[in-house]
């Protein structure tokens, strides 16, 4: 009898429970693969959300291990492209749902107006990037029929469909699998090192890879301990490198240069109130004036909830509190100068110098849909989330300030930071990335930790220091090896004085691109194809 090739493996596993050799690892395997109809999906789901563990703050990276490996068990049973796909849905919605629960918080500042929208944001976004999951297993499962060949397809596919995702729509690269190296894992920063060569998406193809890879466990070949050395390989090496990266990268400061990153952890419920806007304002101001002698005083995104370029009385208030040549940075809204009346509203950065003179600015370009513009507006019938009703705008696009008396800047305001290989302008790089963000939309929930996670490993993959001021944190100073050189914790009320680090020599992807990690794709692919032909 000829069985189809997808049901080979399947079968060969079921024979094994009658032999000698069968064991609790194969035993698994033949139960996810003889899984049918809602089990199936149930299981999938299952161990979606087992991978999501494996992400900041829970950073449990071995899970990745059962956890995809358990898929390739899945697919083996699966006859049907539509049911492969339905694997991979089930698998992307249950890693979703799991790890971007903290969207639908953000809906709750406001709960009278936009509870209806909860579980549309629980389970809506997981759906939808679902899709993007299920197409990379039914792929594989089209492109290999079962064993090593159908690892490397997964593994190829599963890279694709990350990076289709944080392009296609805007894009929203959050979560990609690599940044399971960006928590607190131990040894996990010396791997992550390896995003100064292949960027993130690179770092998460070899991650999936190695833990797909131990899925050959379970097979009674001979040869079945091999894939799996080749997983540890995967990770033994560039976490040997990376940790002789960082032996010897040094952590040099810049000369005269004193940061004040000011964190007053403002519930969002008050941050828009226009009854509290005064003593938030002051807030920020008796911070800012704590002892100390900062020139540069950083202050979170949208801090002044007011147009401070408008706002003569504010600037001088700002320039009170700062020392003779220091500066102010501060996230604010922006609009059309006077006398004209607001037409246009940008997320902007503005910086204040000593005299209350707005020396210069910068507007967000990377907007979030829903949030800060309405998608579709006169056909979908809801508001965006931040208040008012007019739209913002888009500013140009990355940019570099130059302030006075400091190294150029890379501002990124809020989610920008997200976004790698889109967050310096090529042509004039600067010398250092500023983040300014406001994660208390989120509460005490994992975006928080996610998000400061994504933004240390774009310090690595540009060379450059990255300084994150955060409304209610986490903000920090990272070096360009991805070391937190200071921290202020989330809900910490405070300043954080630091000195600010020195960039280094460009590393490959900030010089190239992805050009790593096509290579890394493309000479799997080939072994695929060799694979394929014997």
């Amino acid at each position: 009898m000829h069985l189809p090739h997808d049901r080979a493996r399947a079968a060969d596993l079921a024979v094994g429970r009658m032999s000698s050799e069968f064991t609790p690892l194969r035993r698994a395997a033949a139960f996810l693969a003889e899984l049918s109809g809602w089990r199936r999906w149930i299981w999938s789901f299952l161990l979606g959300a087992l991978a999501a563990a494996a992400l900041p703050p829970i950073d449990s990276v071995p899970l990745l291990v059962p956890a995809f490996s358990g898929l390739v068990w899945i697919m083996d049973g699966v006859r049907t492209k539509r049911a492969a796909f339905a694997v991979g849905w089930w698998f992307g919605f249950g890693f979703f749902l799991v790890g971007l629960y903290w969207i639908a918080i953000a809906l709750t500042v406001d709960v009278a107006r936009f509870w209806w929208m909860m579980p549309f944001a629980a389970a809506g976004f997981p759906a939808g990037f679902g899709f993007f999951t299920g197409a990379a297993t039914a792929a594989a499962w089209l492109v290999a029929p079962t064993g090593i060949a159908r690892i490397l397809a997964l593994a190829i596919a599963w890279s694709a469909a990350e990076w289709l995702r944080g392009h296609i729509l805007t894009g929203f690269p959050w979560n990609l699998v690599g940044y399971a190296w960006a928590g607190s894992f131990p040894g996990g920063l010396a791997v992550l090192q390896s995003t100064a060569a292949i960027g993130i998406y690179g770092l998460s193809f070899l991650t999936v890879l190695a833990a797909l890879l131990p899925a050959t466990l379970a097979d009674r070949r001979r040869w079945r301990w091999v894939p799996t050395i080749a997983a540890a390989a995967l990770v033994a090496i560039p976490a040997v490198l990376g940790a002789a990266r960082l032996s010897t990268g040094a952590t040099e400061m810049q000369p005269d240069v004193r940061l004040r990153l000011v964190q007053p952890s403002i519930p969002q419920s008050l941050k828009w109130d226009a009854s509290a806007r005064e003593a938030n304002f002051r807030t920020h101001l008796a911070l800012s004036a704590q002892p100390g002698d900062p020139n540069v005083v950083i202050w979170p995104e949208a801090a002044a909830t007011f147009y401070l370029n408008r706002d003569e009385t504010a600037r001088r208030a700002i320039a009170s509190v700062l020392r003779p040549g220091a500066v102010l940075i501060t996230g604010a809204p922006r609009t059309d100068p006077e006398p004209l009346p607001p037409q246009h509203v940008w997320n902007s950065l503005a910086v204040i110098d000593d005299a209350g003179r707005l020396v210069a600015t910068y507007d967000k370009f990377h907007l979030v849909p829903f949030g800060e513009y309405q998608p579709l507006r006169g056909i979908l019938p809801i508001d965006k989330i931040t208040p008012g009703n007019i739209d913002f705008s888009a500013g140009p696009g990355p940019q570099t300030l130059t302030l006075p008396h400091l190294p150029a800047a890379g501002p990124l305001i809020c989610y920008e930071v997200i976004f790698p290989g889109e967050v310096v302008d090529e042509q004039h790089r600067p010398a250092w990335l500023l983040n300014l963000t406001n994660d208390a939309w989120y509460g005490r929930s994992s975006g928080p930790y996610q998000h400061f996670a994504i933004a240390r490993t774009r310090a690595i993959e540009e060379g450059m220091p990255l300084v994150r001021s955060a409304n209610n944190g986490i903000s920090a100073v990272v070096d360009p090896y991805g070391r937190v050189t200071a921290r202020l914790d989330l809900d910490t009320v405070g300043v954080l004085d630091a000195a600010l680090p020195k960039p280094i020599v460009p590393p490959p992807y900030a010089r190239f691109g992805e050009l790593g990690y096509v290579a890394l794709v493309g000479a799997a692919f080939l072994a695929l194809v060799a694979l394929r032909r014997r």
